[in-house]
C-alpha cells in the first residue's frame, strides 16, 4: 500500500510561506497603485482642454476611474485570499483540498498558491 501524504512538511510549507509573502507585497504594491490612480483622477490637469472634447475626456476618465475602483476590489480579493492561505500554513492545513481532502499537487500551489482546490475537485465544479 503507498504510503499516501496528509499534509506537507514544515520544509514545504515554509516555501510556500515565502512564495506568498512576495505575492502579498507586489500585489499590495499594485493595490496602492491602482487606488492612487483612481484617488487622483479627479484632478489630471485637463481643466485647460477645448470644450469640444470635454465630455468625451470626462466619460472616459468616469469608465477608468470605475475600471481602476474593480480591478482595486478583485486586488483586495487576492491580497484576502492569500492572507487566508498564510492561515492555514499556520494551522498546517495548507495544501489540502477541501473537497477530496487530498492534498494539493506542489506544482498547482507554486502557480496558485492560494488554491484550496485540487485540480480533480476543480474540474468537477
Amino acid at each position: 500500500m503507498p504510503d499516501i501524504k496528509l499534509k506537507y512538511s514544515d520544509e514545504d510549507l515554509q516555501e510556500f510561506k515565502e512564495i506568498i509573502e512576495k505575492k502579498i507585497k507586489r500585489a499590495e504594491e499594485d493595490l496602492a497603485l491602482l487606488q492612487s490612480a483612481y484617488k487622483n483622477d479627479a484632478n489630471n490637469g485637463t481643466d485647460d482642454t477645448s470644450p469640444s472634447f470635454k465630455s468625451f475626456d470626462e466619460g472616459s476618465e468616469v469608465m477608468s476611474k470605475e475600471a481602476n475602483v474593480q480591478l482595486a476590489i478583485r486586488q483586495e480579493k487576492f491580497i484576502r485570499d492569500l492572507k487566508n492561505a498564510l492561515l492555514r500554513i499556520e494551522n498546517k492545513t495548507y495544501g489540502i483540498c477541501r473537497v477530496t481532502r487530498k492534498l494539493i499537487q506542489k506544482e498547482r500551489l507554486r502557480i496558485v498558491p492560494h488554491a484550496t482546490l485540487s485540480i480533480e475537485a476543480k474540474r468537477k465544479q
